[in-house]
């Protein structure tokens, strides 16, 4: 006997089942109930089938059975045969009707379960419906990870999502792109590897819902939840925490990529947090390294200074200096203090402040450079207030400094000089004045000629700076265009000049060609007139010129002129003519490759030249002969002039006889006159034995102090006859000199002399003596005098040359000759500095050790 029904039939009944996860997909449909309640019944059907088959089968094997037994009684095997079926199928009835009834209550109570079932099934199919169909979820399912996806549920209007499916899907459409982004990533995520996801998401709208996404075997599903107002605090505090904890990871990631050191302290002042570059700074090998050693970038002094600014205010800015790598470096910083952390940001000036000083350093030149030009240059500011102006903007327009110091506007500058009258008067002052002041809107520089009343021309160039203001620079141009006009007049004077001389010019360039030549040119050398014009080549001109000439010196000129030498020397010659003249060339090289020849007819210049060389052998002659004359007279006046003083002083003295007054001061006249006279004659005789070349110095170590009182000792009768003073200043002078001390001596004689003459009443002569570097000695005698010209200057130092020039009395012009022959013989120099009404400073410099110089006399 079979129980419990056939379990294939149980098996596929079960296999049948629906799972719940289906029901709540909602893919099973109510149409697959009926079409189990028909697949029951028939599988019901084709059970009693197979019982009663069952019957009959065993029936048919029992009634051989029976048979035998009958036969082994006697009994008919045809009557043991049919009773044996007969027996068989009621047994078989019997039994197939008990197997049928029990089955068929089996499946009565089967078909009562599943009823049950499907109801609740369905129950439960419609709740899930329910729930899926809210109004504040919506549900992606994707059967198969690249199947077309299904979209059940709906969210909120106010949700901000689409209703569309292909709108809603579009992600990018709807959602912020930070978080159509995110849910992307998440989507491949989950389709990919079936990774789940809980994502707080927002919409364009500023909504804030939430997305979570399952996967199982076959299916991936995400679910969109609008959240309530709680929730969706909670999700926009979320959403904040991400930004927040993004925008963090962000920031650190970007200070950590800076190149300034950045530092984060705890509320005690301890490290938490360092950059990369704060690491390299103190030579540490990470971050980390940093907070475990606890290397500090400022130094203790710097720390506390910041901690002690921060009782007061939170944020500390100031430039420290800090050491890095050995060198001293200064960086800007910057810490902000809360109740329980600080942060710093150091940036590094050393650069900056060197380019500041620098560029401060240029303004102060710029500005000092820009002082010192004569064109006068001014800067007004983007509101046209002037920033700054050299002296000659001051000098140009005799403006008050005090005025230009108190950096007016440009216009009120320009009504000032209209005021002034410094300015031309204009037709329409305002529109002239507008156009000027365009330049402040201007992108070119812009340029103006004004005229001035006075006369004057400027150039003004206004030039806009990329900042905004003006640079203003005014250029005289009235000297400028005097030159002009002047240079194109005396183009004209010089051509027609060189058309009228009686010199020859011709000039050739490079190439060999005529650029300039006059007509005395094509005279000289009896040239056909229109040949020698510009571009004739020089060949054509040496062909014509050649036969005129008896030693032509045309192959010259064109090798010179044609040739490449390296060395570009003038020439000068002379030519001889065919017809007896003679011509003087010279060969001139100028710019440009250029030469210029000119040629001079000195026919009449040979001739005379005989002559003046003749008269000049007769003047040396006459020269000599004065020589001789004034050496020998000299010699002859020396002795009876000693005999008059001599005499003189013997009258003098009283050993003749007594003298009245009037004779006393008759012999003193002589005697002075006489010793004059002797002081000229020992001059010119100096003077000729330098000239001779035969004078001779004595050299020794003179003792400076020494001849300084011996000179002034000749003089000090005449300074004190005139109330002069003389100041004598040995402080930087050396105690001695090796020189002549008698030649010494006569050239300070001969200096205070002169300075003494011309020093008026009253007045101080100063003898300075100082030493040059050790080499040379210099004495120096100034006095207050009227000068002298640059006329007298020229022939102060030619013998004989006696100017009053608002002196006492005129000598006989010998004493600055004779200190110049004795400086000159010590190997010195003599230097007058002098000027009209400026007094007179004669220099002689000495060499500290003297050595003759023979050519003194020349």
């Amino acid at each position: 006997m079979i129980r419990g029904g056939d379990p294939g039939a149980r098996e596929h009944l079960d296999s049948r089942q629906v799972p719940f996860e289906r029901l709540r997909g909602g893919t099973l449909a109510r149409g697959e109930a009926a079409a189990l309640r028909t697949d029951a019944r028939r599988r019901a059907g084709r059970l009693g089938l197979r019982a009663a088959a069952a019957v009959l089968g065993a029936t048919t094997a029992l009634a051989p059975r029976a048979a035998f037994a009958q036969a082994g009684d006697g009994l008919e095997v045809s009557s043991v045969a049919q009773f044996a079926l007969l027996a068989g199928v009621v047994s078989a009835a019997f039994i197939s009707a008990f197997l049928l009834i029990r089955e068929r209550g089996r499946i009565d109570r089967e078909n009562q379960q599943l009823k049950a079932r499907l109801s609740d099934l369905g129950t439960s199919l419609q709740r899930a419906e329910a729930l899926l169909n809210l109004r504040d979820q919506r549900v992606v399912v994707w059967s198969d990870r690249n199947a077309r996806p299904e979209l059940i549920g709906a969210l909120p209007a106010d949700a901000g999502a689409p209703e569309e499916r292909a709108t809603f899907l579009a992600f990018g459409r709807w959602l912020t792109p930070q978080s159509a982004s995110a849910l992307e990533r998440a989507l491949a995520q989950l389709r990919e590897k079936g990774v789940g996801f809980e994502l707080v998401i927002e919409t364009i709208s500023g909504t804030v819902m939430e997305a979570q996404g399952r996967s199982s075997l076959s299916h991936c599903v995400v679910r969109f939840t609008a959240l309530s107002r709680r929730q969706q605090e909670l999700a926009e505090l979320k959403l904040d925490h991400q930004r927040v904890l993004r925008d963090h990871e962000t920031i650190l990631a970007l200070i950590d990529a800076l190149p300034a050191p950045f530092w984060l302290r705890d509320g005690r002042g301890k490290l938490e947090w360092v950059n990369k570059a704060y690491a390299r700074l103190v030579e540490a090998t990470s971050p980390e390294a940093v907070l475990r050693e606890e290397r500090e970038l400022l130094s203790e002094n710097a720390r506390e200074a910041v901690a002690r600014h921060h009782l007061a205010r939170p944020i500390f800015e100031q430039t420290l200096s800090v050491v890095v790598g050995g060198e001293r470096h200064m960086y800007a910083v910057t810490n902000f203090s809360a109740p329980d952390a600080s942060a710093g940001l150091a940036l590094d000036k050393t650069e900056v402040e060197a380019i500041r000083e620098e560029y401060q350093r240029t303004i102060i030149s710029h500005a000092d450079t820009l002082d010192q030009l004569q064109t006068a240059v001014a800067i007004f500011d983007a509101d046209q207030k002037l920033l700054f102006f050299n002296q000659a903007f001051q000098k140009l327009w005799a403006l008050d400094p005090a005025f230009l110091e108190s950096a007016p506007d440009q216009t009120l500058l320009l009504d000032r000089l209209r005021s002034d009258g410094k300015l031309a008067e204009q037709p329409e002052w305002r529109r002239w004045k507008e156009t000027i002041l365009a330049a402040y809107r201007a992108i070119d520089p812009q340029e103006h000629v004004w005229h001035l009343p006075d006369g004057r021309t400027l150039r003004v160039v206004g030039n806009p700076q990329p900042k905004g203001g003006v640079t203003w620079v005014f250029e005289n141009l009235t000297e400028q265009l005097n030159l002009e006009s002047r240079y194109h007049s005396a183009v004209r004077v010089q051509g027609e000049t060189l058309d009228n001389l009686a010199e020859g010019v011709a000039v050739f360039g490079p190439d060999g060609k005529v650029r300039l030549a006059n007509p005395a040119f094509s005279h000289l050398w009896n040239l056909a007139e229109g040949l020698v014009k510009t571009g004739t080549h020089i060949a054509v001109i040496r062909a014509a010129c050649e036969g005129h000439a008896i030693d032509s010196p045309w192959g010259e000129l064109v090798s010179v002129v044609t040739g490449f030498d390296e060395e570009r020397r003038d020439r000068h010659g002379q030519a001889e003519m065919r017809d007896g003249a003679v011509l003087r060339y010279a060969v001139i090289h100028l710019p440009n490759g250029q030469v210029m020849t000119t040629f001079v007819d000195v026919t009449d210049s040979v001739n005379v030249e005989r002559a003046l060389k003749d008269r000049n052998e007769a003047l040396e002659r006459a020269d000599r002969l004065k020589n001789d004359f004034v050496q020998h007279v000299s010699y002859e006046l020396r002795s009876p002039l000693t005999n008059i003083i001599g005499f003189t002083e013997l009258l003098s003295l009283g050993g003749t006889g007594p003298l009245n007054e009037r004779q006393r001061e008759y012999v003193g006249h002589i005697g002075s006159s006489s010793a004059v006279l002797l002081t000229i004659v020992n001059d010119i005789l100096d003077l000729a034995t330098v000239d001779a070349g035969i004078m001779e110095l004595d050299i020794g170590e003179i003792v400076i102090d020494e001849a300084v009182r011996s000179a002034s000792d000749l003089v000090v009768e005449r300074l004190r006859e005139h109330n002069i003073k003389l100041a004598v200043d040995l402080s930087q002078a050396p105690a001695t000199i090796h020189a002549d001390g008698h030649r010494l001596r006569q050239i300070l004689y001969n200096l205070l002399n002169n300075a003494a003459n011309y020093a008026p009443e009253g007045s101080t002569v100063r003898l300075d003596v100082t030493t040059l570097r050790g080499e040379m000695v210099e004495f120096r005698v100034s006095d207050d005098g009227p000068g002298m010209s640059d006329e007298v200057l020229e022939t102060i130092f030619q013998r004989f040359e006696s100017h009053a020039n608002g002196g006492r009395k005129r000598g006989a012009g010998l004493g600055l000759s004779i200190v110049k022959s004795f400086v000159e013989l010590h190997s010195g120099k003599v230097e007058i500095r002098t000027g009209r009404d400026q007094g007179t400073t004669v220099i002689c410099r000495l060499p500290a050790v003297a050595t003759q110089n023979r050519a003194a006399a020349e």
